[in-house]
């Protein structure tokens, strides 16, 4: 058993919601990392769950779809619950994120003037197998020259043209606060003038550590801590439009795109799980802790945004991002457009964390 003083068994029966939930929406979610595991497999997170152990539930999952209302039968027949404990605290935390969809044009106009770009050629991706003496350990990304690799421009200086001709647009959007949520996001659905979609998500960043608007606000006292929010920072970069490069230039990160396909509209991008994104059921996790594929309970009594009363739904471990960290911190995939992102700019809420091991890695159960 992996982590053993981090899950703690408990039956299925002990999990708030558990037999309520709608268990076919997850298997669904489930089937498409199985399917691309059977091909690629994920690796293990630090935590220990092997991937390996997921073998016989991938395998059911992908071989043919199930009848309805048998989802929950497979998951309880693969998989045995623990409640995530960090610390001795069995309190997690999860917020939102969404797919922002917005008008763009493929070339500068004058309306449409803030680039969303590729990675440039100069952009190298660290590991300890070539990482500088003295660069933080955190860092993935630096830019290559003459001397070695050495630390990227940040976001104030590649929007002041760092990049030069690397510059390379993916396409053009008209505010600058939308292009930076679409980098918080990591991702968009973008509506061109021609009336085609073009998807954009995350292919890499600068390196440097995501610091969030909100978080600087508060510093400064223009918004209380606990109000917070997507939208009441949208708020107030609206009413103080001469200070948002004050503000966005704290993050030093920078976001790079790449194009991808619109095969499904009722799904999200393709994200780090390699599988695309189910709105209300994919969950990004700390990618460096967790395996992928792995269903997580969530037990969030006092999040309503999702549709009224407590959320309380089974959701698979699907994507990652930097301010996910920690065993018992989710990000709740909302799904596509406004109305998603009203959704999910809401959600900073208290949550318990149910982790569904496999039962040969489990030991049998609780």
């Amino acid at each position: 058993m992996p982590a053993a003083p981090l899950f703690h068994a408990v039956a299925f029966g002990d999990i708030p919601g558990w037999e309520a939930d709608d268990h076919d929406a997850a298997f669904a979610a489930f089937a498409r990392s199985a399917a691309h595991a059977l091909k690629t497999p994920y690796r293990t997170g630090s935590l220990g769950v092997e991937a390996a152990s997921f073998a016989l539930a991938f395998a059911e999952a992908a071989r043919k779809p199930l009848g309805a209302g048998r989802a929950r039968d497979f998951f309880e027949r693969h998989f045995s619950p623990f409640l995530v404990v960090a610390d001795g605290d069995e309190a997690g935390f999860v917020t939102g994120f969404y797919e922002p969809q917005l008008p763009a044009s493929p070339v500068r106009t004058p309306h449409f003037r803030v680039p969303l770009l590729a990675p440039p050629d100069d952009l190298v991706g660290i590991d300890d197998g070539n990482r500088p003496a003295g660069l933080d350990p955190a860092v993935a990304f630096g830019r290559r020259a003459e001397s070695g690799i050495v630390e990227y421009f940040d976001r104030a200086a590649i929007e002041a043209g760092a990049l030069g001709p690397r510059a390379r647009p993916l396409a053009w959007l008209a505010d600058k606060v939308d292009a930076f949520f679409v980098h918080v996001q990591g991702c968009a659905r973008l509506a061109m003038p021609d009336g085609t979609a073009k998807r954009l998500t995350y292919a890499a960043k600068s390196g440097h550590p995501f610091t969030g608007p909100g978080r600087v606000l508060a510093g400064l006292g223009e918004i209380a801590r606990d109000e917070v929010t997507m939208q009441s920072i949208r708020a107030w970069f609206r009413e103080n439009p001469g200070r948002v490069d004050e503000i966005l230039h704290k993050n030093r990160s920078y976001i790079f795109f790449r194009e991808a396909g619109v095969d499904d509209p009722a799904l999200g991008p393709v994200a780090a799980a390699r599988v695309p994104l189910t709105p209300g059921r994919s969950l990004a996790v700390d990618r460096l802790l967790h395996t992928f594929a792995t269903p997580f309970f969530i037990d969030a009594p006092s999040l309503a945004a999702f549709g009224g009363g407590p959320f309380r739904r089974l959701m698979i471990a699907q994507d990652t991002g930097s301010a996910i960290v920690g065993p018992a911190r989710g990000d709740l995939f909302a799904g596509c457009g406004d109305a998603a992102g009203e959704i999910a700019g809401v959600v900073r809420h208290p949550a318990r964390f149910f982790a569904l091991l496999p039962r040969g890695l489990a030991g049998g159960g609780a």
